[in-house]
């Protein structure tokens, strides 16, 4: 880990992207998460533990919070610092991963109270509009991702 100003620290995490057709899948932070909670996002997100290969994070998140097994590709990195309204603040290394899915999908409701498909095209738009429904993270890696997807 890398000490930033104001002794936080960097953590290495990662977005995980996953659509089918033109929808994106997005899941709604339960309430009881420690900060974002009700707020949409990408399909999943984390951080790997200490010696674990990111990739191997990645599929183990996937099948936690959805109950699926999919292939992913790494698109690209950011670092981002998010202070939330709790005190806390989020600086982070965050890895963006795509998947394509179209099978069953098991929420986990500790992680997530709701999820949903959603055209890309109304997202986008609506990120636009209504920030503040979505995730920090999810407002600076939604837009990079959807790009991908205009012809």
């Amino acid at each position: 880990m890398l000490t930033a100003a104001k002794n936080s620290c960097l953590y290495r995490a990662f977005s995980v992207f996953v659509y089918r057709g033109n929808k994106m899948l997005l899941q709604k932070r339960s309430a009881e998460k420690y900060h974002s909670g009700g707020l949409w996002t990408n399909a999943c997100c984390s951080h790997p533990r200490q010696g674990e290969e990111l990739s191997e994070a990645v599929e183990r998140r996937l099948k936690e919070e959805l109950g699926v097994r999919m292939p992913v590709e790494e698109l690209y990195s950011f670092v981002y610092r998010a202070q939330f309204e709790n005190g806390l603040t989020e600086y982070e290394y965050d890895h963006v991963f795509l998947g394509e899915y179209d099978g069953e999908i098991r929420l986990n409701e500790e992680e997530a109270s709701e999820i949903q498909w959603m055209d890309m095209d109304e997202l986008a738009e609506d990120l636009w509009k209504n920030p503040e429904k979505y995730t920090a993270w999810f407002l600076i890696a939604a837009p990079q991702v959807l790009r991908r997807f205009k012809a």
